[in-house]
């Protein structure tokens, strides 16, 4: 697109008011979310709304939404939305030019991997994740050298570089799966120390594990856990397995962000606490009106980089393109598509 079409279609920041069109516009987005969005922050986020809605029109692109952003994000302008492996998954299937990551960078790469002939691009390059940052692919190739012969399976959460010295990628959904279906009898599972635990409690596999953790689910503990019931009678606890074991141990379930969704609709408990980012209690919250949530608010402070204006302005300027290195790219596509391609892998 050449400067003049995008001055054409840019949205100036004088442009961005409540009026009573961007009101009557976004009035069944606000309906649906009112009692999880503030009515005092609705006049701030509802005209990026409008304009996002507009614009990704536009310019033919779609935007995939993680479970951990905003709910202004997550239910206003999102186009698909769900956990790693879900958005891995449709990353692969779009059709759109450009594909706008509402997550954090590890996510970004994952859909260039999937789509690289396409536009992916991420609002805020600095959206990071401490779990990602805890290995290198340095790293991995050393890991290989002490444990010769034996294949590694690298959880989803970790850079482009460190999927191409893997054998086969996994989510915290299939992760069991992941390591089983390899056949062997040991399997290095990087980088989070508590779900490789929790997993090497579910086979019979022995699970070799790197000390990498998720600075949000490391926070929680099962002391937390132990309160949160005496002040709750009947609470149902639905924690991540990137949690510490003293969490897992106190919780009802546990499982991925679309395993807790899904619990959540099938149990329908009265009461319920989601052990995860913050957010997501949000998002879960409008699809289910009637349970009550207790929310623990632990924010992921990389996730909540991604904002409404940045959203629009990588719309508007292309900001900020995600781009593999083709040779990490090609080992690393591998590793991912394997992953997508476990039977039951979209559990």
């Amino acid at each position: 697109m050449n400067a003049r079409s995008l001055e054409q279609i840019a949205a100036p920041e004088e442009d961005l008011v409540f009026t009573p069109e961007v009101e009557r516009s976004t009035a069944a987005i606000y309906e649906r979310i009112r009692d999880v969005v503030p009515e005092i922050e609705w006049p701030v986020h509802a005209p990026y709304i409008a304009a996002i809605l507009k614009l990704k029109v536009e310019r033919r692109a779609v935007i995939l939404a993680h479970n951990y952003q905003t709910p202004e994000i997550f239910h206003g302008v999102a186009d698909l939305t769900g956990d790693s492996l879900a958005l891995a998954r449709e990353a692969a299937k779009t059709g759109a030019d450009r594909i706008v990551l509402c997550g954090v960078h590890f996510m970004a790469e994952t859909a260039k991997l999937l789509n690289p002939e396409k536009t992916v691009l991420i609002p805020d390059l600095d959206a990071g994740c401490s779990l990602a940052e805890s290995i290198t692919a340095e790293d991995v190739q050393l890991l290989r050298q002490r444990y010769p012969g034996v294949p590694v399976v690298t959880y989803v959460n970790t850079s482009a570089a460190v999927k191409a010295e893997s054998d086969l990628c996994c989510t915290s959904a299939n992760a069991v799966e992941a390591v089983e279906s390899l056949g062997t009898d040991r399997v290095i599972l990087l980088p989070d120390e508590y779900l490789a635990r929790y997993v090497a409690g579910k086979t019979k596999v022995r699970v070799i594990l790197w000390k990498g953790h998720c600075e949000v689910h490391e926070r929680f503990s099962g002391e937390d856990l132990s309160t949160y019931r005496r002040q709750y009678p009947n609470l149902s606890i639905l924690a991540h397995p990137e949690c510490p074991p003293d969490v897992l141990k106190e919780a009802d379930f546990v499982g991925s962000t679309a395993g807790m969704i899904r619990y959540v609709g099938t149990h329908r408990p009265a009461r319920v606490v989601l052990v995860t980012e913050c957010s997501m209690s949000d998002n879960v919250a409008v699809e289910f009106p009637e349970i009550r949530f207790v929310r623990p608010c632990n924010l992921c402070p990389h996730m909540k980089r991604i904002t409404l204006p940045k959203i629009l302005n990588s719309l508007l300027y292309d900001e900020y393109r995600v781009d593999v290195e083709p040779g990490i790219a090609q080992r690393a596509r591998r590793a991912v598509q394997r992953m997508i391609d476990l039977p039951g892998g979209s559990r």
